[in-house]
């Protein structure tokens, strides 16, 4: 049988068909447009998410055959406010992750509401990019729409209901919503209060293996596929890709280079930091993970290269830096402000450090590292709660780099475990699937079927100690220049 695995993304929509050995038959993309319509605002139509995925989906199975076709399950990019009227019409575009029009909201959370009864609810603080900040802005800026909301969902759930029809979540994906109890995997009634909605607006709550329904006989009919396709669960973006690179199950780390950056931790025990700079979410596994998330990972080095040097070319970049652990140019990778653990929508990036014989290597050096050095502030939170790593996989468009993979290795000081599938959440979406039409027994078996590690990074002593010393320098140029932001 064949399993379709969509990873609605920022910039695209990728699709992938593996079939039931795990073996990847067939790749597909499509974008669609990212709009922002005031500084520091980020929408998307959700129209345009199905209509690519439908598109997607024909080119993905053309010459393959389609009564094959077992099952269909989601990765989705998280925290985006999507919602419908009572037609189930979209009412605004959606808000997305990286939207930062919600710090007024996000501070009434945390301050007023306060973060200890945040933590109480639902195992975390407020984000500007979560889900409930959103909901009170619309209830605050567009109360008109807000009057309107029928349905409250996460982008993939869209594409589910469109699919199937069934008006579903997943747990991994709804945790970053602010409205979701991780512990005890339900909706929070005081968040639901907090935010002035009720229980039936929001989606039934599924682990991210179950299957919702199956194709609608329209969508079935203009796929040509059988109305027997279920529809399973699937999960946010980076449960579903640590699905894809086998971090599941207990004490397993991935870390994602993608346009926002992941520190992911699985974990079959809940447990949550006491400073809540780690997001505590449940995991596609039916267990719990830890995710430390900077909001603009590869999206640095994409910004940094096109709309500076003027050049698509990141290998030949990347390929004359030699002195690693010798650059004296710091980076703060801040684009649009940041999530973990500094928690605030305000900060911005900025170089430090550059004299008159810094080359444009050290600046593109400085870039690369200083992605990784803000990673590396989460891998120190969870060290702070006695986590113990020896290794990690990777995933994303950064881990296409050989050059970024070994200054992970050596400023994280982990092994870093390269897999054979670069697909990440389409991957683990797939395997969503296979699990949900009853290939394998559960997640963690798939996991252990289709993931294979290729190639191994050493982290390298002497280096990781020069790391080590330019670590403990770039810890201390936030906390000097926050008051600036």
């Amino acid at each position: 049988m064949l399993y379709i695995g969509v990873d609605l993304g920022t910039s695209a929509v990728k699709l992938l068909l593996m079939n039931e050995d795990g073996k990847i038959e067939n790749i597909a993309s499509r974008e669609y447009p990212l709009y922002f319509p005031n500084p520091g605002w980020s929408e998307q139509n959700p129209q345009d998410w199905f209509h690519q995925s439908m598109e997607g989906i024909k080119e993905l199975l053309a010459g393959y055959p389609k009564e094959e076709v077992a099952g269909i399950s989601f990765g989705g990019q998280m925290h985006g406010l999507v919602v419908l009227d009572e037609r189930d019409q979209v009412i605004r575009p959606a808000i997305l992750w990286n939207d930062g029009r919600t710090g007024k909201e996000t501070e009434y959370l945390n301050q007023v509401i306060g973060k200890e009864r945040l933590s109480e609810y639902t195992a975390n603080i407020a984000f500007a990019g979560f889900t409930a900040p959103k909901i009170l802005w619309m209830k605050e800026h567009e109360p008109e729409n807000f009057g309107k909301i029928r349905k409250i969902m996460l982008p993939k759930d869209y594409l589910a209901y469109r699919l199937s029809g069934s008006f579903c979540t997943d747990v991994s994906d709804a945790s970053g919503m602010l409205l979701m109890d991780v512990k005890n995997r339900r909706w929070s009634e005081e968040m639901l209060k907090i935010c002035g909605i009720t229980e039936e607006m929001l989606p039934k709550l599924y682990e991210s293996y179950e299957v919702v329904g199956t194709l609608k006989a329209e969508i079935a009919k203009d796929l040509g596929l059988s109305e027997n396709v279920k529809v399973i669960a699937g999960a946010g973006d980076n449960a579903a890709a640590a699905v894809g690179t086998g971090t599941v199950g207990d004490g397993r780390c991935n870390i994602s280079l993608g346009t926002s950056g992941t520190i992911f931790i699985s974990s079959r025990k809940f447990g949550v930091d006491e400073h809540n700079a780690l997001h505590s979410f449940a995991h596609a596994d039916g267990n719990y993970h830890l995710m430390g998330c900077m909001l603009s990972a590869a999206s640095c080095n994409k910004w940094w290269s096109e709309e500076i040097l003027k050049t698509k070319d990141f290998k030949a970049e990347q390929e004359s830096i030699r002195r690693l652990g010798e650059n004296h140019v710091f980076y703060l990778p801040y684009l649009m402000g940041e999530r973990s653990p500094h928690n605030n929508p305000d900060a911005r990036a900025m170089f430090i450090g550059m004299s008159m014989d810094t080359t444009r290597e050290e600046m593109t050096q400085a870039v690369l590292e200083g992605v990784a050095f803000g990673l590396r502030d989460s891998l120190e939170v969870a060290r702070s709660l006695g986590i113990e790593l020896e290794r990690t996989k990777i995933c994303g468009g950064g881990a296409k780099s050989p050059l970024w993979k070994k200054m992970i290795a050596n400023i994280m000081n982990l092994k870093v475990d390269v897999i054979e599938s670069e697909e990440g959440p389409a991957l683990g979406a797939a395997m969503l699937a296979a699990v949900g039409c009853g290939a394998y027994p559960d997640v963690e078996t798939v996991a252990g079927k289709v993931v294979k590690v290729i190639d191994t990074i050493e982290p390298e002593p002497e280096l990781v100690q020069k790391y080590e010393e330019r670590y403990q320098e770039f810890r201390k140029i936030y906390p000097a220049v926050k008051e600036l932001f």
